[in-house]
């Protein structure tokens, strides 16, 4: 056979669409991290493609060089994809205008040695309802960084949302902050969200008292607070009520901190949000604190009644999420709810790390969140927390940490379900349409018997459909059957294969076949993580 060779016209040619598919190539796998919305669903993108966060945030003080080590080792012992990380005003501008970016770079260096991507938490003028973190001269020039006033006068270690130095201030560090991570990670995508302050607002007073303050709050409410609300004009007690001073709290930290990432994205443009410590039902907070803001939290915060508001105040803010330590399932299913808005992704930035949270990542998947996060998963050797264990998280994250970026599609396509066990409920039934699957949940399930659950009610099972009759199940002591509705099992249908597998590179892999002892009482995933493709037929 002859090789001619290419004429110069057809050369230029292959080099011309080359060239543009490396160019496409590179420009797909360039694609900044995004939240986008479709058909009623949000779906987080990293280099293009959705994302499960499957994330664990060190404590507080675990963001320096010298702990990082034992971080990585947590990470990896938790299966986690996502490593939440803080980051100190305090450290990061020692000295005016002086800044030092060493932990900072050791954490986006760190996970990107370990495989991980990064949350960076920002901790600036608030940290908890406080201003622990903020350098110390901010905290001794109180003359140009104006503490909040109680309403006896007295001042209390928070920060006033109505000073424009302090607002100038946070945002010049946070802007050297974002600018230097686009420095350093703006085309590797190691960074994937930044979290804006920490669970802000005032802890130890509804508002601030001075006499700024007190003269605004006088008078009356803005148009653009007006317009949000829904409400006519007049002062702020006509149109508020005995809820004025919490929502003039909650204006003036909502533009603040909107204000500071209009500033970040400007330098860094991925996602930001802002945490929020909750409003927590009496029964559930600590002796000595009432549900009240200022007291039961930090006032002015995005809580359940108010994260409409915010999100209308703050359009710069990408999504709120609620930090959860009440493991409480109606309480916790009912917060979810409060922040899964049309208006804003669902997303747990926080919760607890002991056992009896690990349930609550089910029903998150259920419902479409874009991740979920443990706190204080690490080792430092000082833990607010206790000795509280975290391996049922580590359990659910090995379960579906080999295939979170299918699951993370399925999600976005809205083809995921999950059943979730509660006490009195060993038994429940999932969906989807033409076809039905009960999940039991406990072991020995024998035959004519009810299912026995489980002695803490931790099940779960996750149920995602591939195709009209082919689904993907995994479970945490769980058995799921497959039926068509109203009909027994194995009436006019039947199991035409049952896979275990996993995923490599986006591509099923098969191991065995479960037939007869592993399929005769339904699908059981009972002891080490198992994944099962499973293809019905009716007949």
């Amino acid at each position: 056979m002859t090789v001619r060779p290419l004429t110069r016209t057809a050369f230029l040619r292959t080099m011309a669409a080359l060239s543009l598919l490396v160019a496409g190539i590179t420009a797909f796998a360039a694609e900044a991290p995004k939240l986008v919305q479709k058909d009623g669903r949000y779906t987080f993108l990293v280099d293009g493609h959705p994302y499960l966060i499957l994330g664990g945030q060190i404590h507080n003080s675990s963001g320096w060089p010298s702990e990082l080590p034992q971080v990585w080792q947590s990470m990896e012992a938790l299966h986690a994809n996502t490593v939440e990380a803080p980051v100190y005003w305090e450290q990061l501008e020692p000295q005016p205008g002086k800044f030092d970016f060493a932990n900072v770079d050791a954490i986006v260096q760190g996970a990107r040695e370990h495989h991980l991507h990064a949350v960076i938490l920002w901790f600036g003028t608030w940290k908890n309802g406080n201003m622990h973190y903020v350098p110390t001269w901010v905290k001794e020039d109180t003359t140009r960084f104006p503490h909040v006033i109680r309403r006896d006068g007295e001042p209390i270690d928070v920060l006033s949302p109505l000073s424009r130095n302090t607002l100038e201030a946070d945002k010049a560090a946070f802007t050297a902050l974002t600018r230097h991570l686009n420095q350093i990670d703006g085309d590797q995508h190691t960074v994937i969200l930044i979290q804006v302050e920490n669970e802000s607002g005032n802890v130890g007073s509804v508002r601030d008292n001075s006499a700024q303050a007190n003269k605004e709050i006088a008078g009356e409410v803005p148009a653009d607070l007006l317009a949000a609300a829904g409400k006519s004009r007049g002062t702020w007690g006509q149109v508020f009520g005995s809820e004025a001073d919490e929502i003039f709290q909650a204006y003036h930290q909502a533009k603040y901190i909107d204000e500071i990432v209009a500033a970040g994205k400007r330098e860094f443009n991925i996602p930001y949000y802002i945490n929020v410590w909750i409003d927590y039902p009496a029964a559930q907070l600590p002796q000595r604190q009432l549900a009240q803001p200022g007291i039961g939290y930090p006032s002015g915060g995005a809580v359940q009644k108010l994260v409409g508001l915010w999100r209308k105040l703050a359009p710069s803010i990408d999504m709120i999420g609620p930090d959860i330590y009440a493991d409480d399932s109606q309480f916790y299913r009912e917060t979810m709810a409060a922040y899964h808005r049309p208006d804003n992704p669902l997303w747990i930035p926080e919760t607890g790390r002991s056992d009896s949270f690990a349930k609550f990542f089910f029903y998150a998947l259920g419902d479409g969140a874009i991740g979920f996060s443990p706190f204080g998963v690490d080792q430092s050797g000082w833990n607010i927390l206790g000795d509280e264990s975290w391996t049922a998280h580590a359990r659910n994250y090995a379960l579906i940490a080999p295939m979170d970026r299918e699951i993370a599609q399925l999600e976005s396509e809205g083809k995921v379900k999950t059943a979730v066990e509660e006490p009195g409920r060993a038994t429940q039934e999932i969906d989807f349409g033409p076809w039905q699957a009960t999940v039991a949940f406990g072991f020995p399930q024998n035959d004519g018997r009810r299912a026995p659950g489980t002695k803490d009610a931790h099940g779960a099972a996750l149920v995602a459909q591939l195709g009209p009759d082919e689904f993907l199940v995994t479970g945490v002591d769980a058995s799921v059957v497959f039926h068509l509705p109203n009909k027994p099992a194995w009436i006019h249908s039947q199991i035409l294969t049952a896979e275990q597998g996993s995923y490599e590179n986006g591509v099923w892999k098969p191991v065995r076949l479960w037939n007869g002892d592993e399929t005769d009482r339904g699908l059981s995933f009972y002891g080490k993580p198992t994944v099962v493709r499973v293809k019905m037929q009716r007949f």
